[in-house]
């Protein structure tokens, strides 16, 4: 039987259905097969009395909208049909198809039931369940609906393509927060993806009491997830939060997708736009810092996470190896930030000596201080409506009518939950901060989780010991604010300076309480340049 050849349109002969019953159940257990779109038998699984377990298969076919190419038949000792577990083996391992062909006490066939993919979800469901059938009634065409519905898939793939040409990713959230800031913070990671140059194919929110330790949520959520996965033609799963180096890989294994969380991601954001040589450096830290201890050996989810670097060295493993190059790697850079360190330090106190006092631009990310710091010393600095477009630090001398002049810098921006490794490696960036007279909080005025960003730099700047020097509150983009929210964010920030730094609106009051805070002892300065504001 094993040798035969199963028909293309049927699911079986009835001579094989026949010798497979009886085979399982002299046996006791289930008996599977593989079988390819040609009819040829890949594997032969015996499992046990009440479910059958697929051993690890090679590679997938390539493209994330293709199958497997195989279709699963194994028998039921019991009457029941196709279980729960039959379906996430077809929606994990992207079979053709799944057949279970019932047995009855005495080794004869009675009746088969198959399941199969949809291209989208119909009613909620990501597969089609059809009704059982007598043993007998062989035909089903599977090789045809399999091939059909990788068409369809393909189709929809190329759709996407061309709609958008960029990579495709699902957005994922497992948390014990409430649904709604689930939501928010996948808003959020939305805007990330889209600067980090990524198309969202979809999200799942899942809201649990406890973390599963080994893939984040359970399994059945997982095969979910790549359901979704696949009917968004999504290459890449990018989850909210960070993920634990065993939850990395089992997810990338078991989904054969590549998986990326939050911090992987905001370090592929400031790799992007990083420019000057400090910046790339402290990039490269953060990512290497990442990188180390989710390099736990060569296997089939590395390809999709970061891959292996260098080679084999004598007497060493090559994980070995490479773990040696990351600490040599790591330890470079670390000095020659500390040289770059001491330069800036430099140049820090030669503006003391001349008493040029400091303010610095900090806030949350796409808040506007880069819009702020054009409009005030009239540059440009670029400024985009992205997350992170400022990356390295900025300084510019801003002049006043009196004769008076300060310095202003633009820092990194900030987010909620910043990663580990990107506070300790921009700390040499962010040195300009402890330096400053006063900080100018920008905040983005407009957006529904003001008080949220708000508190996220309160507490960034706390964990920096920065939150001893005095601070002033700026309220942004108020024109894109109603009346009535203008009086409510008013009553709660009395203290704060609403302005418009696209248009100008509110900064002649700002240049003011500058003036009245930092220059009324401040030294002339030869360099001068022009005052922004009539």
């Amino acid at each position: 039987m094993f040798n035969r050849r199963f028909p293309a349109e049927d699911v079986y002969t009835v001579e094989q259905a026949r010798e497979l019953a009886l085979l399982s159940r002299a046996i006791g257990r289930q008996v599977g097969l593989l079988i390819d779109r040609k009819g040829r038998v890949q594997m032969v699984i015996v499992g046990e009395a009440g479910s059958i377990m697929i051993p690890e298969l090679p590679r997938g076919r390539s493209g994330n909208e293709r199958l497997r190419g195989l279709r699963l038949l194994h028998t039921h000792l019991t009457p029941g049909g196709i279980s729960q577990e039959d379906l996430m083996d077809m929606l994990f391992l992207r079979l053709d198809a799944v057949v279970a062909l019932t047995v009855n006490p005495v080794g004869d066939p009675v009746q088969w039931q198959a399941a199969h993919l949809l291209p989208s979800s119909v009613n909620g469901q990501a597969y089609q369940l059809d009704q059982p059938r007598p043993w007998d009634r062989t035909t089903a065409q599977m090789v045809d609906t399999a091939e059909a519905l990788e068409e369809e898939l393909s189709r929809r793939a190329e759709d996407a393509r061309e709609a958008d040409g960029t990579p495709r990713a699902l957005l994922v959230s497992v948390a014990a927060l409430p649904r709604i800031i689930q939501e928010r913070n996948l808003d959020e990671l939305g805007e990330l993806a889209r600067t980090a140059g990524l198309t969202v194919a979809g999200r799942m929110v899942q809201r649990v009491t406890q973390v599963n330790p080994r893939l984040i949520m359970g399994r059945g959520k997982v095969a979910e997830l790549e359901v979704l996965a696949l009917q968004g033609r999504a290459g890449m799963l990018i989850f909210d939060g960070e993920l634990s180096p065993s939850q990395l890989h089992n997810l990338a294994d078991i989904t054969e997708r590549k998986v990326v969380d939050r911090t992987q991601l905001i370090l592929d954001i400031f790799a992007q736009h990083a420019v000057s040589r400090a910046g790339k450096l402290q990039v490269e830290l953060a990512q290497l810092r990442y990188t180390q201890p989710r390099l736990v050996g060569k296997n089939r989810a590395m390809d999709r996470l970061m891959g292996g670097i260098g080679g084999r060295g004598p007497g060493e493993t090559k994980l070995e190896t490479d773990r040696r190059k990351i600490r040599d790697r790591m330890a470079r850079i670390r000095k020659e930030l500390d040289q770059l360190r001491r330069q800036r330090s430099f140049t820090r106190a030669r503006r003391s000596r001349q008493g040029i006092p400091l303010a610095a631009l900090v806030g949350y990310t796409n808040a506007g201080k880069s819009t702020l710091l054009n409009t005030l010393t009239r540059s440009e600095v670029l400024a985009e409506n992205k997350l992170f477009a400022t990356l390295d630090p900025t300084t510019r001398r801003l002049r006043f009518p009196a004769e008076k002049e300060l310095i202003l810098a633009d820092t990194v921006g900030f987010i909620r939950n910043l990663p580990k490794e990107l506070m300790d490696a921009f700390r040499a960036t962010l040195e300009e901060l402890e330096a400053a007279q006063l900080l100018l909080h920008v905040a983005d005025a407009s957006h529904p989780d003001l008080l949220q960003q708000i508190s996220a730099v309160e507490t960034i700047l706390a964990e920096m010991e920065l939150d001893r020097v005095p601070r002033l509150l700026i309220l942004n983009k108020w024109d894109q604010l109603e009346a009535p929210a203008r009086a409510e964010l008013a009553d709660a920030f009395p203290h704060a300076l609403p302005i418009a730094a696209k248009t100008g609106d509110g900064c002649k009051a700002l240049l003011e309480e500058l003036e009245m805070r930092l220059l009324h002892e401040a030294t002339n300065i030869v360099e001068e340049i022009p005052y922004c504001l009539n």
